[in-house]
């Protein structure tokens, strides 16, 4: 390629280290009649005048702006274009992506509180909403046991996009059950009845609230509602010997589904 000097004209390579442009974008701004180089040198090789140059710079800033190139070949070209109000509807555009992504920015943040803590409340939201049993650790000390499964990311998730009062409706949903496990244990339900099935079907409808819950692992959740000595009291306080009654309903459900109670396992999907 020639020797080329600023007052013949610059090449293609020279303009797109002057303006921090691809020799692409040149390229393609030329074959569009955005930007044309104005000379030829005898072998065919293109050169940018100084009035070429002027007109990319002025593309390079509309560009930066967020104008796209249909909008730029308007302000250039187009005599009876009214600049000032293509800006300001730029402007407009670009407050409005701006705030999109600072609701972004705190849909972010959430979720990385949500990831770390699980709820994301204050202690007295959490009291009012759960009861005064509530234990304001639950969910710091749950962070700690399974944070690192696929069913804690499911709750953080569900989490960080629901509001004090849908954590109400929550609260309410679970209550309502644990009102009808204790007046079915007092009635008498027993394991593999419609009623009983019914119940089962329930609680996994309920607990989806926190994260999809499969029979093999409700069948899981039974044997720790009975062995877990946290969970056995809050079920026991229900109705004495609840939490035994509810895991045999549960494994009664799983038998009818083809499922053996003594070999299921929790589905971990990482």
């Amino acid at each position: 390629m020639p020797d080329t000097t600023d007052a013949e004209g610059l090449t293609v390579g020279q303009v797109s280290e002057r303006l921090d442009v691809t020799v692409r974008a040149l390229h393609h701004w030329d074959e569009i009649g955005l930007a044309r180089p104005s000379l030829r040198t005898p072998a065919g090789y293109r050169l940018y005048t100084v009035p070429d140059l002027g007109r990319l710079h002025r593309i390079v800033v509309y560009r930066e702006l967020g104008l796209g190139l249909d909008k730029i070949r308007a302000v250039l070209d187009d005599s009876a274009k009214d600049v000032p109000a293509a800006l300001r509807a730029q402007r407009a555009q670009i407050a409005a992506r701006i705030d999109r992504l600072r609701q972004l920015g705190t849909g972010l943040d959430r979720m990385i509180d949500a990831h770390e803590h699980g709820l994301l409340l204050t202690i007295e939201q959490q009291a009012a909403i759960f009861g005064p049993g509530w234990n304001p650790d639950g969910p710091v000390q749950a962070r700690q046991r399974y944070g690192d499964t696929t069913q804690w990311r499911q709750y953080a998730e569900r989490s960080a996009s629901r509001t004090p009062e849908e954590w109400q409706a929550v609260a309410d949903d679970v209550a309502r059950l644990e009102r009808a496990l204790g007046e079915a244990m007092d009635a008498g339900v027993t394991p593999g009845t419609p009623e009983a099935n019914h119940l089962v079907d329930r609680h996994r409808e309920v607990f989806a609230s926190y994260f999809p819950l499969s029979r093999q692992m409700q069948v899981c959740l039974g044997r720790m509602y009975e062995g877990d000595p946290g969970f056995a009291a809050h079920h026991d306080a229900i109705r004495p010997g609840l939490a035994t009654w509810f895991r045999q309903l549960v494994d009664a459900a799983a038998r009818a589904h083809g499922i053996d109670p003594d070999t299921a396992t929790w589905e971990e999907d990482r």
